[in-house]
């Protein structure tokens, strides 16, 4: 399949609506997983917590929609134009984030998710990103990528799982959430082109089945991620870059789409890139600034003795303005 300005017509706006979805679905869930008890990381029981508020089915009704409009945006559109388009989520759930504390968005915050997004537009303009199919290469070809995600994603889950950091914590959680992400999205375009051959055409391919596996332990991951993180914005800053990223992967390398490999283009993508990484980088500094001030004792206390046996909290600055919890 080619792609066509209509396609795009379509392809575009479903993925900005989907991305505002999605955004509106973290910023619910995320506070939706303050109200309740935290866990360790990686808890499985933490949707058991979850069911029956109100906020969380909010965020889960979102995310449904978003998931809906992504599939009908990576049934027109390739991989290596929806996928990138999901960076804009990060605007919507620092907006959304912000009406639902009752507060102003931070304007460094704002820049940052601004940045985001430019570098996210240069990228998709110096890239010129065609081809738009949607059957997976086969055997051995699948392999690389295949291996490196995987490869990833286990690294990822024993940094979540064994360190003692906050930060790490949620940087393996974040990590991990947006491979998944990516990976998913990946499979859907290829389960929405076999339901154009036929509605029980999925159900005899591997890729749905996988879908239904990847898809929910992604979503529990990302759960644990807001839980854990005392900010929104910089842990979804995380997963949003990497759900793009490879996503872009699996459509250069399982899916045959193509962008711009001249070498001044490679150095655009690059600058593209270097852009996004720089937004992350505010979001990120600013919001552990945020925490501490947070955290900062009213000055009349700040020479007063520390209660007997009380122990100072290591661990509440994360370096990515995440608060983890001690497991």
């Amino acid at each position: 399949m080619t792609v066509t300005g209509m396609s795009l017509v379509v392809a575009v706006p479903a993925a900005v609506a989907g991305a505002a979805c999605m955004g509106l679905a973290s910023a619910a869930q995320a506070r939706a997983t303050k109200e309740v008890e935290t866990g360790k990381p990686l808890d499985l029981t933490l949707f058991k917590r979850l069911v029956g508020r109100p906020l969380w089915l909010i965020g889960i009704a979102a995310t449904i929609l978003g998931l809906v409009l992504q599939l009908v945006a990576l049934a027109f559109g390739p991989l290596l134009l929806v996928q990138p388009l999901l960076v804009t989520s990060l605007m919507f759930a620092g907006l959304a984030s912000a009406r639902l504390e009752r507060r102003r968005p931070d304007r460094t915050m704002s820049v940052g998710g601004l940045l985001c997004v430019a570098g996210l537009a240069a990228f998709l303009v110096v890239a010129r990103p065609s081809g738009n199919s949607e059957t997976l290469v086969s055997g051995g070809d699948l392999l690389p990528l295949g291996i490196a995600l995987a490869v990833l994603t286990l690294a990822s889950l024993v940094v979540a799982a064994s360190a003692n950091s906050g930060s790490w914590r949620v940087l393996g959680l974040a990590v991990a959430t947006g491979v998944l992400y990516g990976l998913t999205a990946g499979l859907m375009k290829v389960v929405a082109g076999q339901f154009r051959a036929g509605i029980d055409e999925p159900f005899r391919h591997w890729t749905l089945y996988l879908v239904c596996v990847v898809g929910p332990l992604g979503f529990l991951l990302s759960q644990n991620t807001f839980q854990q993180g005392r900010f929104l914005t910089p842990a979804l800053a995380v997963i949003t870059a990497l759900d793009p990223l490879v996503g872009v992967a699996i459509g250069l390398s399982w899916m045959g789409e193509s962008a711009d490999g001249r070498p001044l283009a490679l150095f655009g993508e690059a600058l593209a890139g270097l852009v996004i990484v720089v937004g992350i980088a505010l979001l990120s500094t600013r919001a552990s600034h945020l925490s501490a001030e947070s955290e900062m004792p009213p000055a009349e206390e700040e020479t007063a003795p520390d209660e007997p046996g009380e122990q100072p909290d290591s661990d509440s600055d994360d370096g990515y303005g995440l608060a983890g919890t001690a497991c």
